[in-house]
C-alpha cells in the first residue's frame, strides 16, 4: 500500500473507532478489536497474518500493565475498605489547608514519577487522590488529572525511564545532564497541567462508575476510629514501594551491568515486587489493626480484581489497536513523509514524535523510533552535548502529546478516574497536548542561547 494510502487508513481507522465509541455507544474493547481487524485487513496484512497481531498486541500490552493493575489495585482496596486513605487525606488537609491539597499531590506526583513508571505511579497515588476528592468534597478529576499529567511529563524526558534512557543511547546523550535538565523542563509542565485542569469545565462532567467513584463514595461512609490505619502507616505503605523502585532503578545505574548486584537490584526495583511487597505489607498490617480474619482479607484482595478487569481488557485492546497500525506500516509510512518536510532538527524531531505519538498510541515507541531516525542527523550535525540533551527532550515532549484512544495510558487514566472517552478527549487528551506545546516552546527557548 503507497504511504497517502497508508496515511488516509490511519485516519479513517481512527475515525471509525470515534464512531463506533461516541456515537453508537459500543463497548470501547469491542470496538477496538472490531477497528483493529478492519485496519489489519484494510492494510494488506495476510490473513493467515491478522490473528496474530490483534493477539501480539495484546500479549505485549498485558504483559507489561495486567500484573501491575492487579497488584496496585490490591493494595489501594486495602488502603480504601479499612479508612486509611480518607484518614490519609483527612491529616494533610488539616495541617495543608483545602486550596493547597492540589498543589501538594501534584508536586508530591513530580518527585515520586522521577523514579517511578507513569502507570505504577498513578495506580499507587489513586487511593491517595480519591480520599482526598472525599474529604474536601472536591471533584476527583481536580486531583487526578494534574497528578497523572505530572508522572507522564517526566515519564518521557527524565531518566531512568525506559523511553529517554533508550533515547538517550541512540543518539549518545549525557544521561546525566539530561537527568538535570529534564527535570527542569517538566516543572512548567507539570505547573500547565495543574493550571489547565482547573481552567476546564470539570465539574460538569459526569462521571461513570469507576473506582474513583466507589472510593469516593466508600470514603464518605467511613467514620474515625481505633481500627482505621494511621496516616503514618498508610503512607509507609505507598512509600515502601515507592522506594523499593527508586533503590533498584538509580542502583543499577551505579553497578556493573550484568553483574550479580545489578540482577538483584534489577528484581527488587521491578515494580512488581515491590507491588507484591506493598500488598503482602498491607494484607498483614492492615488486616491486624482492623482485626480481619484471613478470609475476609482475601475477599477485600480479590474485589479489587473486579473494579479494574474492564481496565485491564481496554487497555489490552488498545494494545492490539497500536500493533496493527504498527504492523500495516502506518507509524513508518508517517515518519518518513515527516523527515521529507526537511524541517530544522529540533522542530523535525518534535514533528515526527508527535506524528508517531498520534498514529501508534505508545509514547516509548514514538521516543526509540524518533531517536533512531534522528541518529544520523545528529551525529553528524556537530551539536553541543547541550543542544543534543535539548533535541531528545523535544523528542520526549513530541511524545507526551494526544493521549488517545490508542495509548493505553489514557484507558488506565480515563477508565480509573471514570471519565467516557468523549470526555477524556476533552479533558485528559486537551492536557498532554497543551503539555507538549509548552515543553517544546521551553526547550526552543533553551534551543536559541544554546
Amino acid at each position: 500500500m503507497t504511504q497517502p494510502m497508508l496515511l488516509l487508513l490511519a485516519v479513517v481507522s481512527i475515525g471509525v473507532l470515534l464512531f463506533l465509541v461516541i456515537k453508537l455507544k459500543m463497548s470501547a474493547f469491542v470496538a477496538m478489536i472490531l477497528v483493529a481487524m478492519g485496519t489489519a485487513l484494510a492494510g494488506g496484512l495476510p490473513l493467515d497474518q491478522v490473528v496474530p497481531a490483534l493477539t501480539n498486541g495484546m500479549g505485549k500490552t498485558l504483559g507489561s500493565v495486567a500484573i501491575i493493575v492487579g497488584l496496585g489495585a490490591m493494595l489501594g482496596r486495602l488502603i480504601e475498605v479499612s479508612g486509611g486513605a480518607e484518614r490519609l487525606a483527612r491529616t494533610f488537609t488539616n495541617k495543608l489547608g483545602e486550596k493547597r491539597v492540589v498543589m501538594a499531590v501534584t508536586a508530591a506526583a513530580f518527585i515520586l514519577g522521577i523514579p517511578v513508571f507513569f502507570d505504577v505511579g498513578f495506580l499507587i497515588l489513586a487511593p491517595i487522590v480519591f480520599g482526598f476528592a472525599a474529604v474536601t468534597k472536591m471533584n476527583p478529576l481536580k486531583i487526578g488529572l494534574p497528578v497523572a499529567a505530572t508522572l507522564l511529563a517526566v515519564h518521557v524526558v527524565v531518566p531512568p525511564h525506559p523511553g529517554p534512557v533508550a533515547g538517550a543511547a541512540t543518539l549518545g546523550t549525557d544521561a546525566g545532564l539530561l537527568t538535570i535538565v529534564g527535570i527542569a523542563l517538566c516543572i512548567p509542565v507539570a505547573i500547565v497541567g495543574y493550571l489547565v485542569s482547573r481552567v476546564l469545565k470539570l465539574d460538569k462532567v459526569v462521571l461513570q462508575d469507576s473506582p474513583a467513584t466507589e472510593a469516593i463514595e466508600h470514603n464518605q461512609r467511613v467514620s474515625e476510629g481505633d481500627k482505621t490505619p494511621g496516616a503514618g502507616m498508610v503512607l509507609a505503605l505507598i512509600l515502601i514501594p515507592l522506594s523499593l523502585i527508586m533503590v533498584g532503578t538509580t542502583g543499577a545505574m551505579m553497578v556493573e551491568k550484568g553483574s550479580a548486584a545489578a540482577r538483584a537490584l534489577s528484581f527488587i526495583g521491578s515494580p512488581v515486587t515491590a507491588l507484591m511487597v506493598g500488598c503482602l505489607l498491607a494484607y498483614v498490617l492492615i488486616g491486624r489493626k482492623q482485626k480481619w480474619d484471613l478470609e475476609k482479607r482475601g475477599t477485600i484482595m480479590d474485589s479489587a480484581l473486579y473494579a479494574v478487569a474492564i481496565i485491564v481488557f481496554v487497555t489490552g485492546a488498545g494494545g492490539v489497536f497500536a500493533n496493527v497500525l504498527v504492523e500495516t506500516g502506518v507509524g513508518k509510512a508517517l515518519s518518513d513523509f515527516l523527515t521529507g518536510l526537511g524541517m530544522p532538527v529540533l522542530l523535525m524531531s518534535y514533528v515526527i514524535a508527535v506524528g508517531l505519538r498520534v498514529a501508534q498510541g505508545s509514547a516509548t515507541v514514538s521516543i526509540l523510533t524518533t531517536a533512531g531516525l534522528m541518529s544520523s542527523a545528529v551525529a553528524a550535525g556537530g551539536y553541543s552535548p547541550f543542544q543534543v540533551v535539548l533535541i531528545t527532550c523535544a523528542i520526549g515532549f513530541g511524545a507526551y502529546a494526544a493521549s488517545h484512544i490508542n495509548d493505553s495510558g489514557f484507558w488506565i487514566v480515563t477508565k480509573y478516574l471514570g471519565l467516557s472517552v468523549a470526555d477524556g478527549l476533552k479533558t485528559w487528551t486537551v492536557i498532554t497536548t497543551a503539555g507538549s506545546l509548552v515543553g517544546f516552546g521551553v526547550t526552543s527557548l533553551l534551543w536559541l542561547v544554546a
